[in-house]
């Protein structure tokens, strides 16, 4: 199945100019990128560049840090909620028709409670007024993002963005894409080492490229052939992830990364 490849806009760092990263992104042949949250007027400009070269840009990622305390008691939730209604208003103002967001954060994760699932119902329905897709993406806890997914089973802007890096090294025996076959709407593709079974002592998420990790990229892409999932693969990758990747100048990290997922696109175990 062909499908359409990405990467985040975000991928060079260091204060590298974005519009910079997306021509030349456009220029090595990616037809997607992906955004995290950035004030209106910044992502306007960059929608406006991405239309120019035909490029399209469907979904960004609301901010995470403090994402617990949308499960516990007092105010200091209002900031991580405001900066996720803040996304939702960023997407629809660019025509961007998903937001993706994590849900918790940590192996020591405060658990699902009549509080949170409040704030997060508020979440569901202000997005579903400005007609974004929430896209729940998966992390370390299983339970929690299990329950909010079957709370907003009939919510049609509730969705999941799968994780392979995070599968790979926070839940490596939970398959992800068997279990929301239908409600696949974003990927982030990355590679790491994983992490030795039942070691949560340190954080193995890397970010690498494709392939410089052990994920299985063949048994991915023949689940996602499998269940029909027709968007693209976007990349969440980034230079500042390794030195060997600082020793690259953005346009050669960029062709890299492009020859990566182009690799994957072209693995068919079906």
């Amino acid at each position: 199945m062909e499908r359409k490849l990405g990467i985040n806009i975000d991928c060079i760092g260091g204060g590298f100019d974005e519009l910079r990263t997306l021509e030349i992104a456009h220029q090595t042949g990616f037809e997607v990128f992906t955004g995290s949250k950035r004030p209106i007027e910044v992502m306007t400009a960059i929608k406006e560049k991405a239309v120019e070269y035909g490029m399209d840009f469907p979904f960004l990622h609301s901010p995470y840090s403090g994402i617990n305390n949308m499960w516990l008691e007092g105010d200091a939730y209002r900031t991580i909620f405001d900066g996720i209604t803040e996304s939702v208003d960023v997407a629809a103002a660019c025509d961007v028709s998903a937001v993706v967001t994590h849900v918790s954060s940590g192996w020591q994760a405060p658990p699902v409670n009549d509080l949170g699932l409040s704030r997060f119902d508020a979440l569901v329905e202000y997005a579903a007024k400005k007609g974004v897709t929430l896209a729940f993406e998966n992390l370390r806890m299983v339970g929690n993002l299990a329950y909010l997914t079957d709370r907003y089973e009939h919510n049609d802007n509730v969705r999941f963005c799968y994780d392979c890096g995070h599968e790979h090294c926070y839940t490596k025996t939970v398959p992800w894409i068997d279990i929301f076959t239908d409600k696949i709407v974003a990927t982030h593709i990355h590679d790491n080492l994983s992490r030795p079974f039942g070691d949560k002592s340190t954080d193995p998420d890397s970010h690498w490229l494709p392939f410089d990790g052990t994920f299985n990229y063949h048994e991915m892409m023949r689940k996602l052939d499998k269940y029909g999932y027709a968007g693209p693969l976007v990349l969440e990758v980034y230079r500042k992830a390794r030195a060997d990747y600082k020793e690259l100048t953005p346009e050669e990290f960029i062709a890299t990364s492009y020859d990566r997922i182009k690799r994957i696109s072209t693995l068919n175990n079906l």
